[in-house]
């Protein structure tokens, strides 16, 4: 059993709900939505594209999947949750784009924006006692000797190497995509999202998400409002 605290909108927000028809699955109940065959994508490619970001749900990574440390249970790390969302008040991102990432898409920042910097890692921070340490497998699966000297004190430290000064927020939109088809999807992606991009998000809540076996689908356990949301 891993856990993960994701930033997602909730289950009835326009924003979810367009996620959950582009990647095929909404991690609120599980439920699985057709792929659907897209002017210039086939119902494969399509399938294929989003089979990552699929598996993980909608959502924009804070505190990276986790096993529960030693003497620590699932209802003290939802009691965490709710003291956290009681306390910390609701921020709110000035206007997304659709970005690239390497060879993957996401919802991302137009500017960056320093309360959200800051918001991420008080996260990491305050929920890090509740992470069991890496394994060695853990560590070699995320290739440390491919990092930077600062990703991999991360990784030592944290458990994840994209945190503190390295992380980026960004809502995954698709896994790789081929270098000749970027400029398609990106056109694609800008119009299946026109509603969202050059406007603003509400972070406006967290949410617990749950992975029962390594390799299965993450669901969410929990979403609590943060506080004025």
């Amino acid at each position: 059993m891993r856990y993960a605290l994701y930033f997602t909108p909730p289950n009835d927000d326009p924003l979810t709900l367009a996620a959950a028809r582009w990647l095929g699955r909404n991690p609120f109940d599980g439920s699985a939505l057709p792929t659907a065959e897209i002017e210039g994508f086939d119902v494969e490619e399509m399938a294929d594209v989003t089979a990552e970001p699929r598996r993980y749900g909608f959502h924009a990574t804070l505190k990276p999947p986790f096993a529960l440390a030693a003497g620590r249970s699932e209802n003290e790390i939802v009691d965490a949750l709710g003291h956290f969302c009681r306390k910390t008040p609701a921020i709110t991102i000035h206007s997304l784009v659709i970005g690239q990432l390497g060879h993957f898409f996401a919802l991302v920042p137009e500017q960056p924006f320093t309360p959200l910097q800051a918001f991420a890692a008080e996260i990491v921070e305050v929920f890090e006692p509740y992470r069991a340490p890496l394994t060695d497998a853990d560590m070699a699966r995320r290739k440390p000797e491919t990092l930077s000297e600062t990703q991999r004190a991360n990784l030592v430290r944290w458990g994840y190497p994209y945190v503190m000064d390295e992380f980026r927020f960004h809502m995954t939109l698709t896994g790789p995509v081929k270098t000749e088809r970027a400029a398609a999807m990106r056109d694609l992606l800008n119009g299946r999202f026109a509603d969202f991009v050059g406007r603003p998000l509400s972070i406006s809540g967290l949410a617990l998400y749950v992975e029962k076996e390594r390799g299965m689908p993450f669901t969410i356990h929990s979403w609590l409002p943060l506080s004025g949301a």
